[in-house]
């Protein structure tokens, strides 16, 4: 029996001293709770501010004056108009549609800076090398530096203190910001619905600017337990389990993030992989889509489970699930045949071989609280 020799962030040992419990994930040793607990870092998150290590995702470089539309050949997203200070969101294609990976892309004026999943960082390096590497310089940052969210209500107000600046910032702007002296990107995004900033920080700084910020009375460590019942209330999508190489953005209920400039009327209609696929699926409807979830049980239904009509015939299957503790219920998303895809529609889940009723229900179930001005 072998045993999986697992990475860890520059923030490994604060997590240790914290007192996290570690589990493996995406080839990493990583925080899924603190002493705290699940349930209270989720509502501390909503309440103040949470402070997540989520270095293991991959930073990447693309500079040179093609490095916009390059990176466009691969992603179904107007980049060549992303104005410079601005972040967007897109998905690596492929050539039948699928969705090799999701992705935010952000204008730092002379290059652009795209953070990418963990388990698929190495691949999607591979990809941008392998179909744009002579357009565009392209500069791994995985080594390099660490990345940090603060999310929640108070995150302004606490990052604010550091740097003034980012106060003023609207959702999805993206900076550079010198925090304790040292250059970082700053963008107001993140993964949990609410208000926040993500930190690009050099390695060796990562530390010390996450003791910095823990040490404010507003803000808690957090870890991905909290961080997935998070992102689930707010109907964000999980690479690998909401969707993947197996659903297209149009079965993913995806579309909206398909630039206007970029569909089959736009200015530069298709010309990424998989787009025939895509434009066909938009005009012809799909089998199935992802659908949001309510169980009318206090039952968790998670991913996996089949979803089954009134008949017992298998309609689809949940592709996350669990407790929202905001919503004080039971949440889920998953892929269900169209004709049951209508909001407030009857379905149920099968769990431990009982039907657990469910309606279609819309997403997010907690409301979004992006600051835009």
């Amino acid at each position: 029996m072998t045993t999986e020799i697992l990475a860890k962030t520059p923030l490994h040992a604060l997590h240790l001293e914290l007192g996290a419990r570690m589990v493996p994930f995406a080839g990493y040793d990583m925080p899924v709770q603190y002493p705290l607990g699940v349930l209270k870092e989720h509502l501390h998150t909503r309440e103040q501010a949470g402070l997540f290590d989520v270095s293991h995702m991959g930073q990447i470089i693309l500079r040179g004056e093609h490095a916009a539309r390059a990176l466009e050949s691969l992603v179904p997203v107007d980049i060549i108009d992303l104005p410079a200070g601005m972040q967007r969101y897109a998905m690596f294609t492929d050539e039948h549609g699928g969705i090799l990976d999701d992705l935010m892309v952000a204008n730092a004026g002379d290059h652009l800076v795209l953070v990418v999943n963990a388990a698929c960082k190495e691949q999607d390096l591979d990809h941008l090398r392998q179909f744009i590497g002579e357009q565009c310089q392209i500069e791994s940052l995985f080594e390099t530096r660490a990345l940090l969210a603060l999310q929640g209500p108070k995150a302004a107000e606490v990052l604010g203190r550091l740097a003034p600046e980012v106060k003023a910032m609207t959702f999805m702007q993206f900076a550079s910001v010198r925090l304790q002296g040292v250059d970082c990107y700053v963008s107001r995004s993140g993964y949990t619905g609410e208000d926040g900033y993500e930190i690009s920080v050099p390695v060796e700084q990562a530390e010390a600017l996450a003791r910095t910020l823990l040490a404010e009375p507003e803000v808690q460590a957090i870890g991905l337990g909290a961080r997935d019942s998070l992102r689930l209330e707010a109907g964000l999508c999980l690479y690998g389990h909401d969707m993947s190489t197996a659903t297209t953005p149009i079965e993913a209920s995806l579309s909206w993030a398909i630039s206007k400039a970029r569909r089959i009327d736009g200015l530069r209609a298709g010309n990424f992989p998989g787009a025939g696929k895509i434009f066909e699926q938009q005009r012809e409807g799909v089998a199935s889509k992802r659908v949001g979830l309510l169980p009318l049980e206090r039952v968790p239904v998670r991913e996996g489970a089949e979803i089954v009509d009134a008949a017992g015939t298998v309609i689809g299957r949940v592709s996350s699930g669990g407790f929202g503790p905001s919503l004080g219920a039971p949440v889920a998303m998953g892929y269900v045949q169209t004709a049951h895809a209508a909001l407030d529609t009857e379905v149920w889940a099968m769990v431990r071989g009982k039907r657990i009723p469910m309606k279609v229900a819309k997403t997010p179930f907690v409301a979004q609280r992006y600051y835009r001005g």
